[in-house]
């Protein structure tokens, strides 16, 4: 476990990352992570959620309609 500590940004505050958590996390400067509540607290992730219900909805779609792409794709 690492501890993060909270420090003032201008009128707001922020936390500072250590390289190895950026590193694990596969993010460097610049990159935008998301905090997912659940229900044991938040998760710090690098993927959008709302992209990951777009991939769902089209595997399940592709699974809906494997057949028609399977003709379509001769």
């Amino acid at each position: 476990m690492t501890a993060l500590k909270l420090t003032a940004i201008g009128t707001s505050s922020g936390v500072v990352i250590p390289k190895e958590m950026l590193s694990r996390l596969k993010v460097k400067k610049g990159d935008t992570l998301y905090a997912v509540e659940t229900a044991e607290g938040y998760l710090l992730t690098p993927y959008d959620p709302a992209i990951d219900e777009q991939l769902q909805a089209g595997e399940q779609f592709m699974r809906e309609y494997r057949d028609t792409f399977k003709a379509l794709a001769k």
